[in-house]
């Protein structure tokens, strides 16, 4: 398969606009090549505004300016398309709509939050290992170019700590609705192995200790006031360099769809699903800490 048919799963983010734009417009000048988008399945959650107040706007616009198919179930999405792409912006849906499609055993890429609670997101990992289905969730900040670049030429990470906006949302409690860009940058320096945070929080910031079993400390820090911007400190044994979320010579998306399209063709993700897993972990152990002000063991 040359160009993938690709299948998109809830359209109730600007990550679907950004996407379709990247995958169907070979204009576009950071244009990810390899498939194209299809079909989707609109979705939304009706007890989530951001959710299903976005629907509309983004179904028309995907139907008229790219001639996105619409289907009225998931199960059609699995079986038309070569690969498919959860987008749906409610982290507590991605298992039920895993599991819709995991019997046509197509790589599945799912969006942050891969889910918004540990036993699910071990459950889709279940799922995904019984039926040998290739599959990877990231957020985009993890290919922030600075951070990349750092971490790929780096020899030795001693501990990092990363910073981003931390808005709260009810129904992806704490960390997962926005906080989980900053974890995902301290996960790319740091990779998997946490065995304890302890948070602090109050109504304008938050900051989360992780310790990992080798002794590393990384951070992250949250912020609901004051700037917006991404940004992680990795410190090796001789000096601390700064990875600049903002920065890049194209979109984060492009260079994440790069590694997508990549799995979607091998069959190999180049994040560790187990990563992946712990990192929900990490939220979840976060987001207790932030009640009980104790220290939280993953």
């Amino acid at each position: 398969m040359n160009n993938l048919k690709i299948g998109m799963v809830g359209l109730d983010t600007s990550h679907c606009i950004a996407f379709s734009e990247l995958l169907n417009d070979q204009n576009h000048p950071n244009h990810v090549y390899g498939g194209e988008v299809v079909i989707a399945y609109p979705g939304g959650s009706q007890d989530f505004k951001l959710s299903y107040s976005r629907v509309e706007g983004i179904t028309n616009k995907l139907s008229e300016e790219f001639g996105i198919k619409m289907s009225a179930s998931i199960e059609e999405v699995g079986e038309s398309a070569d690969a498919i792409i959860i987008t749906s912006v409610d982290g507590r849906v991605h298992l039920e709509q895993f599991n819709q499609i995991a019997s046509f055993k197509k790589p599945v890429f799912i969006d942050k939050p891969f889910t918004v609670n540990y036993e699910k997101a071990k459950q889709i990992w279940e799922i995904a290992n019984k039926n040998d289905i290739p599959l990877m969730s990231s957020s985009s900040l993890r290919y922030a170019e600075e951070l990349q670049n750092i971490v790929n030429s780096s020899n030795s990470i001693i501990g990092a700590d990363s910073y981003g906006p931390m808005k709260i949302e009810e129904s992806q409690p704490g960390l997962f609705w926005y906080g989980i860009h900053a974890v995902e940058m301290l996960y790319t320096a740091l990779g998997k192995g946490c065995k304890s945070v302890q948070a602090t929080t109050n109504n304008d910031y938050d900051l989360v200790v992780g310790e990992w079993a080798d002794g590393r400390i990384g951070t992250v820090r949250g912020n609901r006031k004051g700037n917006n911007q991404f940004g992680t400190l990795i410190h090796q044994p001789n000096t601390t360099l700064f990875a600049d979320g903002q920065k890049g010579t194209k979109p984060h998306y492009a260079s994440l769809l790069e590694q997508v399209m990549k799995m979607f063709k091998t069959g190999i993700s180049v994040i560790d699903l187990e990563e992946t897993v712990e990192i929900i972990r990490f939220i979840e152990a976060a987001n207790e800490s932030r009640k009980t002000e104790k220290k939280v063991e993953l």
